[in-house]
């Protein structure tokens, strides 16, 4: 019995043992709906793990996973496992579900909110030279990807608006830095409109 104790002490207190600590960071990781930042990943262990031991176990699982189906990808709110971009047609077969389609005008004004954040809704309107609907921020706010992060210092304090952490991680970006450049967009658009 005392050697049954032993060991399971050394599996749940295991902060000195590296594949250990990679082997439960994988289980939780992979277990886990939403990412998981570095601070989320330290509540895991009993112990006191540093960050800076968490950021290479994390690495060394990135690339163990390297030459997998699934990639382990640091994204704005954490880290997650997702499945490869090659393997996403045989995924879709599983559940044809077709993703919603947004209107010119809300991808539009999703750009403009991405691109020169925080922007009110004023600016949004001078960009686009046409009024933006209520409907349209109310659509990109409750998806997750824009919220309100301040009030301009002007009469009427509009709202100033910005992108979400979810925004990020449902492009699979860590910031706002690693967005396509805006001419790449206008091109993607012009595309969209001669379909």
């Amino acid at each position: 019995m005392d050697e049954l104790n032993k060991n399971s002490n050394i599996n749940s207190n295991s902060p000195n043992n590296p594949g250990e600590l990679k082997r439960v960071l994988e289980a939780v990781l992979l277990s886990s709906q939403q990412p998981l930042s570095v601070f989320d990943l330290r509540k895991v262990f009993v112990e006191e793990v540093g960050t800076d031991v968490l950021r290479v176990l994390l690495e060394e699982l990135r690339m163990e996973w390297a030459e997998r189906p699934l990639e382990l990808v640091q994204l704005a709110s954490g880290w997650r496992f997702r499945t490869r971009a090659e393997f996403l047609p045989y995924l879709k077969r599983l559940s044809p579900e077709k993703p919603p389609k947004y209107s010119r005008a809300v991808l539009e004004t999703l750009a403009i909110i991405a691109y020169r954040q925080p922007v009110t809704r004023g600016d949004i309107e001078d960009i686009r030279g046409v009024s933006v609907a209520t409907q349209i921020i109310k659509v990109l706010e409750e998806r997750g990807w824009v919220d309100v992060v301040g009030h301009r210092d002007t009469p009427g304090r509009p709202a100033l608006l910005a992108t979400t952490k979810k925004f990020l991680d449902d492009l699979g970006l860590r910031s706002v830095t690693e967005l396509p450049p805006l001419e790449m967009m206008n091109q993607s658009l012009d595309l969209a409109d001669a379909q």
